[in-house]
């Protein structure tokens, strides 16, 4: 059965547009621009990161972040970026008793704006800065099972990633969703694997209720 359910942050709950919107802002070129090539690298299945070094070689992440709190414009997103899903699903699959959580790769501000949005939501939120590792690293969903009190193979971990979420999740023992949104949902969605690897392939996070329900059906 499944008896936890584990969300990533970005691209599953945080529609992550003016995010993304803010740092070309910061980098001084046009939104599109910055788009284009940020989809551009994730295509060849790069780093994220290395988008940033098109327009600034030598550019810092971590660096760039305190550049920006210093400046009083710090990383922030609140219930206006959440996907119009969220909520819903979460009531739902806490009502139908389901454990919950959010894990994702995370900064310590992040983590503390999801404590905001999701104290009273979920029983856990761990970010990668919490726990000294980053997906895809092993380690962030061995953290991941060990917060779980439930068995790997009772946890559904869901996000939009083929690489940074689903296969080391799976490699990890988890059932897994890949929800189809953002920019590596749809650009990794007609990969093989995207079709073999996850339990469930969706589109809404409300999907999951009854996918879930039909999983744990007699004859599955």
């Amino acid at each position: 059965m499944i008896r936890a359910v584990v969300f990533d942050v970005g691209e599953c709950l945080v529609d992550e547009t003016r995010e993304y919107g803010t740092w070309a802002d910061w980098l001084g070129v046009p939104r599109h621009t910055f788009a284009a090539v940020f989809g551009a690298v994730i295509a060849r299945g790069r780093d994220y990161r290395e988008t940033f070094q098109f327009f600034r070689p030598g550019f810092d992440l971590d660096d760039e972040r305190a550049k920006r709190a210093a400046a009083g414009k710090p990383e922030w997103f609140g219930e206006a970026d959440l996907y119009h899903d969220v909520r819903p699903a979460l009531r739902e699959l806490r009502a139908s008793g389901l454990w919950l959580a959010i894990a994702g790769n995370q900064t310590v501000r992040a983590g503390g704006l999801l404590r905001e949005l999701f104290q009273h939501d979920v029983e856990l939120i761990g970010t990668s800065d919490d726990w000294g590792a980053s997906k895809p690293d092993p380690e962030f969903f061995a953290r991941v099972a060990k917060a779980v009190p439930f068995e790997a193979a009772e946890t559904l971990y869901v996000g939009d990633r083929l690489d940074n979420d689903i296969r080391p999740a799976v490699a990890a023992g988890m059932r897994t969703a890949l929800v189809r949104r953002g920019p590596w949902g749809v650009i990794q969605q007609h990969d093989p694997l995207a079709a073999e690897l996850p339990t469930f392939r969706i589109d809404e996070l409300t999907e999951l209720p009854s996918l879930i329900s039909a999983f744990h059906a007699p004859e599955h």
